[in-house]
C-alpha cells in the first residue's frame, strides 16, 4: 500500500460497506476505507467465504449477522478501520483480518459517544500513551500498514505534537480531519492547521475536510501541502467525485450503488440508511422516493424500486 498521490473515501459508519467501497473505486478511488468496527465486535466473529456472491464475511457468533464483509477484488486498496482502546485487543481483532486487507487503521477521531464512552475514537486523543501503546504493539506483529486517523487539538502545536508522537510509532501515514472535536460538520475546516501538521512530519498526511468537487482535491493539496486527499461526504452525496471528468448524475451514482447493494447481499438497513443521506442532500424524504425508501423492507423492495429486478434475480439465481 502506497499514500503519496491517492485519492481516498473515507470511513463512514452505517455507509462504508462494500458496495459503496466498490462504487468509489469504481469511480476513481485509489484506497477506500471501511466503517469503523469495535474491536469487541470483530473478536466475537468467526471468518467464512461466502460461496454464493464471492465474498469473505467475519460472522458474529450466536447472531449470525455479517460484521465485516470485503472481497478479493479489493483486498490491494482496502483499509479495515477499528475502534479500539485497548492494545491486546486491538491486535487480536487485526490479526483475525490482516491477510484480507491492505492495511489497518485506528479511529482517532470520531467524536460520536458510542465511541468516545467506550475510550476509542476521539478519547484517544487525550491519551497519547495508550496511543503509541496501540500503534507499537499493531507495528510491530504486524505485516501489512498500519496507521490512524486524528482530529486537530484545541492548538495546532499540540496538534502538532502528537502527530510526531504516532510518526515515532512507525505508522505508514497520518489522516488529519481538519476539524477539533467540538466543530460540527458545518464548520469550515482548518486546512491551515493541517498544513502545520504536514510540514511538520515525514510519513504520507492524508488531507480530510470539505472536499465537494474533484477541483477541491487540487484546492486542498495546494492549502495543506499534502499529496493525498480523503473525502467523506461528498462522496457519499456523489461517489463519482473520485470522477477526473466530473460527476456523474446523482440518480445515475444512487442507481448503481443499489444494483452493487443487491449483487453483494448488503445489509438493508445500512442500505437504506445510505440511500436517505443520499436523498436529503438532493431532494427530500417527504416526497414519493423517499417514502418509498423509508418503507423498503428488504433488497427485492429496492430492486421494484429502482428498477432492479434483473440485478436481484441474477442474485437470487447465484
Amino acid at each position: 500500500m502506497e499514500y503519496e498521490n491517492k485519492l481516498v473515501l473515507a470511513p463512514m459508519v452505517r455507509i462504508g460497506t462494500l458496495p459503496f467501497r466498490l462504487l468509489a473505486a469504481e469511480y476513481g478511488a485509489d484506497i477506500t476505507y471501511g466503517e469503523e468496527i469495535i474491536d469487541h465486535k470483530l473478536v466475537k466473529c468467526d471468518r467464512r467465504l461466502n460461496e454464493k456472491i464471492g465474498s469473505i464475511d467475519f460472522v458474529e457468533k450466536g447472531t449470525g449477522s455479517v460484521v465485516f464483509r470485503t472481497c478479493d477484488e479489493e483486498k490491494d486498496r482496502v483499509v479495515f478501520q477499528m475502534g479500539t482502546s485497548d492494545a491486546v485487543r486491538a491486535l487480536t481483532a487485526a490479526q483475525m483480518v490482516c491477510k484480507d486487507v491492505a492495511a489497518v487503521d485506528i479511529n482517532m477521531g470520531c467524536p460520536k459517544s458510542f465511541s468516545v464512552s467506550g475510550g476509542m475514537g476521539a478519547a484517544l486523543l487525550t491519551k497519547p500513551d495508550l496511543i503509541h501503546d496501540i500503534l507499537t504493539t499493531l507495528r510491530r506483529n504486524m505485516s501489512i500498514p498500519v496507521t490512524c486517523k486524528i482530529r486537530l487539538l484545541k492548538s495546532s502545536q499540540d496538534t502538532v505534537e502528537l502527530a510526531r508522537r504516532i510518526e515515532k510509532t512507525g505508522v505508514s501515514a497520518l489522516a488529519v480531519h481538519g476539524r477539533k472535536v467540538p466543530d460540527r460538520p458545518r464548520d469550515p475546516a482548518k486546512w491551515s492547521e493541517i498544513a502545520d501538521v504536514v510540514a511538520s512530519l515525514s510519513i504520507p498526511v492524508i488531507a480530510n475536510g470539505d472536499v465537494f468537487d474533484y477541483d477541491d482535491f487540487q484546492r486542498i493539496k495546494v492549502a495543506t501541502g499534502t499529496s493525498s486527499v480523503m473525502v467523506a461526504r461528498g462522496a457519499l452525496w456523489n461517489a463519482s467525485i473520485f470522477c477526473p471528468k466530473g460527476k456523474l448524475p446523482w440518480e445515475d451514482v444512487k442507481r448503481e450503488y443499489v444494483r452493487k447493494s443487491i449483487l453483494w447481499d448488503n445489509d438493508i438497513k445500512s442500505t437504506k440508511h445510505t440511500l436517505k443521506e443520499m436523498i436529503l442532500h438532493h431532494s427530500s424524504l417527504e416526497l414519493p422516493e423517499g417514502k418509498a425508501v423509508i418503507k423498503s423492507d428488504s433488497l427485492v423492495d429496492l430492486a421494484r424500486l429502482y428498477g432492479e429486478e434483473k440485478s436481484y434475480d441474477f442474485f437470487v439465481k447465484k
